[in-house]
């Protein structure tokens, strides 16, 4: 199979969806790769490396994408690159559809089949896809809102551990999931008080025993969410509903009840965001103020650390890969159900619930199509 690898294009994107180690293994399992020049230099990957692992390195990003059988990607595909889909193709990224009305029509009309990272599943009902990414991000998440706490950004000039003596921050965090666990993690680690809302009551019993109790869990209902925000000095979004966009648990008439100079970092953003406020920011212009509240809001958080989100992001997908290009995608799909659950649109037909639910579209069961 030959396999393209574009460079990311998404604004301030430096990650790379496969590091020179992961085209080898495609090279080894007798694949041909095209990488885009330069599309690993963001994390410090050079094209010599990769042509020394037996990548050609083509010039242009419409050179990897029309020359391949299946094209391996980390973010959606943006407008400029619409135009490159077509029926012969399977795209392999991140596609995030529920919340990108205007992609899942350009992929419906082009016949591109995606398969979507954040919907794989493994034999446990996990998402290992979208795991790696939402360790990086949910630790992340805390580190900037320390970083904007600080009141030349904005903040209420508050050291997140505070200091003996005075009182540390409060970080409210909405999600038990991979993304809120880290978050909570190390802003245990840094000092903080945290409470962690969830509607998984199993989840919260865990995470209290793991924890040893250091934090506070709070079933995640209305009158809760609100009594939590309104002390909070921090409140990180790390709400998923998978395939589908985020469910709106901070509204906008709940602003004025937190304090000014508190700090939002939606990380459900990609999805659509878990605060009404929210809206998608980039990394060189990441914040805007509502109602005295910081909103952080960048869609690709781990694209600030390229390197370690490069090296973490394929390490999970690279065995996903293998077997799509070893196998071919039909039967690829149906030996691994858990990969069959990552088909969103195939040949121009939705296939992911989800998807078809949120802009009522005809949905086409997984089944029919292989």
């Amino acid at each position: 199979m030959i396999i393209g690898i574009p460079k990311e294009i998404k604004t301030d994107e430096y990650r790379v969806s496969l590091p020179p180690h992961g085209v080898r293994e495609l090279v080894a399992h007798g694949h041909h790769v095209l990488v885009q020049k330069s599309a690993g230099e963001g994390s410090s990957f050079s094209d010599d490396e990769y042509i020394a692992v037996g990548a050609e390195i083509v010039d242009t990003a419409e050179e990897a994408w029309s020359r391949a059988n299946m094209v391996i990607k980390v973010k959606e595909p943006q407008p400029s690159e619409y135009p490159y889909m077509r029926e012969d193709l399977v795209l392999f990224t991140y596609l995030h559809l529920a919340a990108e009305e205007k992609l899942t029509h350009a992929m419906i009309e082009s016949g591109v089949t995606g398969v979507a990272y954040e919907t794989v599943t493994d034999h446990e009902g996990r998402l290992p896809l979208l795991e790696p990414m939402s360790e990086v991000a949910g630790r992340m998440a805390t580190q900037v809102a320390a970083q904007y706490l600080t009141k030349h950004l904005g903040g209420r000039g508050m050291l997140l551990g505070g200091v003996p003596g005075v009182p540390a921050a409060n970080v409210v965090v909405l999600g038990g999931g991979t993304v809120g666990t880290n978050a909570a993690k190390i802003a245990l680690g840094m000092g903080a008080n945290v409470t962690l809302l969830d509607i998984n009551i199993e989840r919260l019993r865990y995470l209290d025993d793991v924890m040893h109790g250091r934090f506070q869990t709070l079933y995640s209902n209305a009158a809760n969410i609100a009594e939590a925000i309104r002390t909070a000095d921090v409140v990180i979004g790390a709400v998923l509903i998978v395939g589908a966009k985020a469910p709106h648990l901070i509204k906008r008439d709940m602003l004025p009840n937190m304090k000014n100079g508190s700090v939002i970092v939606d990380v459900a953003v990609d999805q659509g965001g878990c605060v009404e406020t929210t809206r998608p920011t980039t990394h060189s212009n990441p914040t805007y103020v509502i109602d005295g509240v910081v909103h952080y809001g960048v869609a690709n958080m781990p694209g600030a650390v390229p390197r370690t989100s490069s090296f973490a992001l394929s390490n999970a997908t690279l065995r996903y890969a293998i077997k799509l290009a070893d196998l071919g995608l039909t039967e690829a799909l149906k030996s691994d159900p858990g990969l069959a659950a990552g088909l969103n649109i195939y040949q121009g037909k939705v296939t992911h619930p989800a998807v078809a639910e949120t802009f009522d579209l005809p949905l086409t069961q997984v089944e029919m199509v292989l």
